[in-house]
């Protein structure tokens, strides 16, 4: 059951909302399959009174990238993607906190001073390559652990949410 679900999620999120270029404002929108929606106060929506974004979209905000291991991975690897505080900056979210989730049901309440006290990225790549869904993509809210031990705190840890498809700005 659990399977089919996640399943109709992925379909829900992949089918390409087509023909669209910019919103009624002007607000650039997706051509690809949305990856991500961002709702609640936000000052520059682009569908509905929301954001949403495909990949190259969020590619084409400006990337970051650093070396770190997880608790969840074996090894040290490279991660690349927008700096959390840009990607929010960009929707006029500079305070507050935000409810990120996950494909699989998790959520996480994240205060966006976290984005400015630490380099957390919206993880798009790890070594170069797509992250996929079973290894905790396609998009990371990711903290560099390997910059300050205080990232290996349980209460860090829970932050770092995979798998993530929404964001709630609160």
């Amino acid at each position: 059951m659990k399977a089919l679900l996640l399943g109709c999620i992925m379909l829900a999120f992949s089918i390409p909302l087509a023909g669209l270029a910019a919103d009624s404002d002007g607000h650039e929108a997706p051509t690809g399959p949305v990856i991500l929606k961002i709702v609640g106060d936000i000052d520059n929506e682009n569908v509905d009174g929301e954001a949403h974004f495909d990949r190259q979209m969020l590619q084409r905000l400006p990337q970051h990238d650093f070396e770190t291991t997880t608790p969840w991975t074996d090894s040290q690897n490279h991660y690349e993607g927008p700096l959390m505080r840009d990607l929010l900056a960009h929707l006029g979210i500079e305070e507050g906190s935000v409810n990120v989730l996950a494909l699989n049901g998790y959520e996480a309440e994240i205060p966006v001073s976290d984005f400015y006290d630490y380099d957390v990225i919206l993880a798009l790549k790890r070594d170069g390559e797509a992250i996929p869904i079973r290894e905790y993509g396609p998009l990371w809210v990711l903290y560099p652990f390997d910059q300050d031990e205080a990232l290996l705190s349980e209460k860090m840890r829970f932050r770092a949410v995979w798998q993530v498809m929404q964001i709630d700005v609160l």
